[in-house]
């Protein structure tokens, strides 16, 4: 009788233990312009599909960003260290630099060398560990690989110590890498390069999958017309991109034996719902509709083979929504809440003239950008003037400009509640601003820095696990997103 306890001991203790226990293989897809309201608009959509499994059976959150947000990689930054700006050092795509008055983006790195591509590009500015780096420390054997349309974006989800990264150069139609990652271009899509995959499907025509009008949001032209694209021409913002970033992840797992030992591995891949004419991450067309249902067949071929390779248990999947375009400015202005537009270039320039009126005509600016003024130091040094003033009179200047909610000296907008998590100190300028509600940051005439023009943009989370295992409660932050892989 003894024993029969101890047996039946043992084995609970085992079952308890098996499911808490790291899945085999754990997908995590970004999404971009996915959020929790298309997501229940469109459910009645979904008799059956990855979208309508995650819906039925995942658990579902929203999350939000304890930063502010522009729309850029800032947030996938966010979700993949659990960290905010201020510390993973990844504040916008871009940023400005002194040593040549320049705009640069993030990852570049002259140091290592594109593949298939003049991209030079690496992790190395990221500042922070990241959920990839995590994994690879408690398993030095996992296999960790990521797929997606962006450079950026793919680079971040494979952070340091992915094995390669690969990401849709939609001009050659080719998977092309970075060489900071030691496998480069991984076998599989070097294979899909050869047999001409990527051009096969970007021929094709993508059109509506059901009768226009039994979509809910046809815009006006759509219902004269319907729409009609050669995915090739609109590659990254059509159906076809998805399913060729599902398709490599589905290869790389066979290829590369991925969930098929007790080792964990990882498969981090980036997916799209943004149409070629979306104005903002709500749905307001039925491409965009469309967009989403070819997602939800996607997701749901990649769970169906993924269940017969490594079975239903011994997986996870992960989804999460970026915010890209937030809302639609013509949107809000017809609710009587117009977006009015703050240029950062005519800020500097201005506050240029106001110091040449005060010390002399010279270059007091060296440029702008974001929410940050960038004074010549080396003239300002040389003028044997104090920084600290110029500061105060720069900060003081802006404050009397239409738009502006508050500025002043970068040391001090790292302590402010709410900039300093948004801010790095390595790419802050010497006087921040921030504007206020309603405002859109314009960098020159035509560029938008900041594309979310939603305060506080919440992003929907479904996290499937064929295994049982405790979740938390209520809405999380964008810094707990890491937290729930392992």
């Amino acid at each position: 009788m003894r024993k029969t306890y101890i047996y039946h001991t043992i084995i609970v203790c085992f079952t308890v233990l098996s499911l808490h226990a790291a899945p085999r293989l754990t997908v995590v897809a970004v999404v971009d312009g996915l959020t929790a309201d298309n997501l229940a608009t469109l459910r009645p959509y979904w008799q059956q599909g990855g979208l309508r499994t995650l819906s039925e059976e995942a658990f579902q959150t929203t999350i939000a960003y304890p930063h502010m947000v522009y729309g850029g990689n800032e947030t996938t930054a966010t979700l993949m260290t659990g960290v905010t700006p201020d510390r993973h050092g990844y504040t916008m795509d871009t940023y400005f630099a002194r040593r040549d008055r320049k705009i640069h983006t993030m990852l570049e790195d002259e140091t290592t060398r594109g593949i298939g591509t003049k991209k030079k590009i690496s992790p190395k500015n990221l500042l922070s560990q990241t959920l990839t780096d995590r994994l690879r420390l408690m398993y030095p054997q996992a296999k960790i690989y990521a797929i997606g349309l962006q450079a950026p974006t793919t680079v971040l989800l494979a952070g340091h110590a992915a094995n390669a990264c690969c990401w849709l150069d939609p001009e050659t139609q080719q998977w092309v890498a970075t060489a900071a990652y030691t496998e480069g271009l991984p076998s599989a899509a070097f294979d899909q390069n050869n047999t001409g995959r990527i051009a096969t499907l970007a021929a094709r025509q993508w059109t509506p999958r059901m009768d226009i009008t039994t979509y809910m949001t046809p815009t006006q032209q759509e219902r004269k017309k319907s729409f009609a694209y050669t995915a090739a021409d609109v590659l990254l913002h059509s159906p076809q991109a998805n399913t060729l970033v599902i398709e490599l992840a589905l290869a790389i797992q066979k290829t590369e034996q991925l969930g098929m030992d007790a080792t964990p591995d990882l498969l981090m891949l980036q997916l799209n719902t943004l149409s070629p004419t979306a104005l903002s991450d709500k749905i307001s067309s039925a491409e965009q509709e469309d967009m989403y249902l070819c997602l939800n067949q996607d997701l749901g071929f990649l769970m169906e083979q993924l269940d017969k390779r490594i079975g239903r248990t011994n997986y996870q999947i992960l989804v999460v929504g970026r915010p890209v375009m937030g809302i639609d400015p013509q949107t809000l202005n017809d609710i009587h809440m117009p977006v009015q537009q703050f240029n950062a270039d005519r800020a500097a320039a201005l506050t240029g003239t106001y110091l040449m009126a005060l010390y002399g005509h010279e270059r007091w600016v060296d440029g702008a950008y974001g929410q940050s003024i960038y004074l010549n130091r080396t003239l300002i040094e040389q003028k044997r003037l104090s920084l600290e003033t110029l500061q105060r009179q720069v900060a003081n200047f802006l404050m009397d400009f239409e738009g502006i909610q508050i500025a002043m000296p970068g040391h001090e907008a790292m302590q402010y509640p709410s900039l300093g998590s948004t801010l790095c100190k390595k790419h802050t300028g010497d006087v921040v601003f921030m504007l206020q509600p309603g405002w859109q940051l314009m960098q020159g005439e035509k560029q938008v820095v900041d594309r979310v023009i939603d305060d506080k943009p919440l992003s929907p989370l479904l996290l499937w696990s064929g295994s049982i295992r405790p979740m938390p409660q209520g809405q999380l932050d964008a810094t707990d997103v890491a937290d729930l892989i392992f």
